[in-house]
């Protein structure tokens, strides 16, 4: 039997992960792209990332894809992503389009019951039943929620150093490691300029360099606390449940992120940095099924 490969992806608005697996070996190949978000470009936007940051790195014909991304809600919002990988992709016989929650549920879950959650620029949670997901807290996004992210960490950060609320120390840190920054900087880039949630996500990496500040930890722990109280706990008996996460502030913040279940009485299960390692488990399951 001639080996089929498969292209698994995991995209956020900040960057892509791909994979692609020859099913016979399991060889693998993982590279990383841009982010690909429907909710911000077009097709004809997608389709040069594609071409220039992703194709040439791929050594063989892709047979089945499955693209997990944020911004890819149903199949009308999925479409420029479909239509785009269709293009680059002609010899895929097979291509699906799907939630960055759906992936995030399938690579954590695997096919056992859990809450899976989203912790990377953005954020979000749904429940998984090990087949579907049953119930999501619906994520409103960079404007309105993402609690816990990390464009929503720098908001937070960012909005407390503009209105003078960072301990000198840190203020005065701050002020050396983005000079010149301003309330009319800042405010172009929320409202004139492409992309405001990876904007304010860059800002995440002065909370990473400074973790261990009492003023960081406050706001860590009280970020956390908002997204378990505005999503998790909402969720019907989550505490009989295993608390999954994905993404880089998950990943980074995992101590703090791990004393905030605790608090809550909830269980802690998988914190992973990408979905990916579980995906490939999951779809080469499912080919072997």
């Amino acid at each position: 039997m001639s080996s089929r490969y498969i292209l698994i992806a995991d995209s956020g608005s900040t960057k892509t992960d791909w994979v692609t697996i020859d099913d016979q070996s399991g060889n693998q190949q993982v590279l990383q792209s841009a982010g690909i978000n429907p909710f911000y470009q077009t097709a004809e936007e997608i389709i040069p990332v594609l071409q220039n940051q992703v194709l040439p790195e791929i050594a063989g014909d892709i047979h089945e894809i499955h693209f997990y991304g944020a911004g890819c809600a149903d199949e009308k919002s999925s479409m420029p992503v479909t239509n785009a990988l269709k293009h680059c992709f002609q010899s895929a016989t097979a291509v699906e389009v799907a939630s960055d929650m759906l992936g995030a549920a399938r690579g954590l879950c695997g096919h056992e019951p859990g809450l899976a959650c989203i912790l990377g620029t953005g954020a979000n949670n749904a429940f998984f039943d090990g087949q579907r997901i049953t119930h999501s807290i619906g994520s409103l996004g960079f404007w309105l929620g993402d609690e816990g992210g990390g464009s929503y960490l720098g908001k937070t950060l960012v909005v407390h150093y503009l209105q003078n609320e960072l301990p000198q120390d840190l203020h005065e840190i701050f002020i050396k490691e983005y000079p010149g920054l301003d309330r009319l900087t800042v405010l172009d880039h929320a409202y004139k300029k492409p992309y405001p949630n990876r904007y304010f996500a860059s800002f995440s990496e002065f909370i990473a360099e400074h973790r261990s500040h009492g003023f960081m930890q406050e706001l860590l722990k009280n970020a956390f606390g908002l997204f378990v109280k505005k999503y998790i706990l909402k969720h019907h008996n989550a505490e009989k449940y295993p608390v999954h996460f994905t993404g880089s502030i998950a990943y980074y913040y995992q101590d703090v992120l791990l004393g905030v279940l605790e608090s809550e009485g909830l269980q802690s299960g998988r914190i992973l940095k990408s979905p990916l390692e579980g995906l490939v488990v999951y779809h080469l399951a499912d080919l072997k099924a």
